[in-house]
């Protein structure tokens, strides 16, 4: 039909000598020689049955790129983008994204790879929760910790709850997926998890009515400072509503207008 074929879409592979890119997955053909266990001396089954099946693998470049967003420069970090939401949403947005991933590579053969990835986002996601609260890495894992039964026996895990009302807790979870090879395992392609940007509460702050000074519910109005390193240090000299800022780590305090008044009037009156 002499038609001009694009190299990189025809691009034809050697399934024996190299492997091909299909879906994310790598494909190619084993040439294994293990050979399968008689059962027993009257079985004559001692083939190569792994030699020449067709086997699915994790790319080496898929591993390195999902990780990327969790490493600087080359170690876990944390995300400073998430670091003040509450632990349920911190640990329910690194659980979704691991999720997504390994049931996204059951079927391939070596899905045990992905440990390297779950140790990143892990120790990532660990980061975060203790820069959210001044703490360590191993106190805030020691606090999440738990442990989940799988069809692979318990598995360790990181959970988070929400209290709510009159129900039951609603419930975040890292981890706890065994890394075992599932040819049963269905792919479902989902709308991807929606990202969560730094988003302001002010709104809700607003809306609750309150000095957030001396808890007065009338004529609230907004201060606000450029930067968080304008307040006075931590100590003597500090005043309450700087403590009150500096505490929420906001550049912005919702008070009433007489709070307001001191605040633009007198930096140095003491305000309860």
């Amino acid at each position: 039909m002499k038609l001009t074929l694009s190299q990189e879409k025809t691009l034809i592979t050697h399934a024996r000598t190299g492997r091909a890119r299909f879906l994310g997955y790598e494909i190619h053909v084993s040439g294994s020689d293990r050979r399968t266990r008689r059962p027993s001396a009257t079985d004559k089954r001692n083939r190569r049955s792994a030699n020449g099946a067709v086997v699915l693998r994790v790319p080496r470049a898929v591993i390195t790129a999902k990780s990327a967003p969790y490493l600087a420069p080359g170690k876990p970090a944390c995300r400073d983008r998430i670091v003040n939401e509450d632990d349920y949403t911190i640990v329910g947005k690194f659980g979704a994204e691991y999720r997504g991933i390994v049931q996204y590579y059951l079927l391939a053969n070596d899905v045990q790879r992905l440990h390297r990835l779950r140790w990143v986002m892990e120790t990532s996601m660990l980061k975060t929760l203790a820069r959210k609260h001044r703490s360590s890495v191993s106190k805030m894992a020691a606090k999440h910790k738990t442990k989940v039964a799988t069809s692979h026996g318990p598995r360790v895990c990181f959970e988070a709850s929400l209290a709510r009302t009159s129900r039951e807790p609603l419930i975040a979870r890292f981890g706890g997926i065994p890394l075992r090879r599932n040819k049963a395992a269905v792919l479902t392609d989902r709308q991807p998890h929606r990202p969560i940007y730094p988003h302001k509460k002010l709104i809700q702050r607003l809306l609750k009515g309150k000095c957030e000074l001396c808890q007065r519910s009338e004529d609230i109005e907004v201060h606000h400072i450029r930067r968080l390193a304008d307040l006075a240090p931590a100590g003597a000299t500090q005043q309450a509503w700087e403590r009150a800022m500096a505490d929420k780590r906001r550049k912005t305090l919702v008070v009433c207008r007489d709070c307001h008044n001191h605040i633009h009037a007198s930096p140095a009156l003491q305000l309860a």
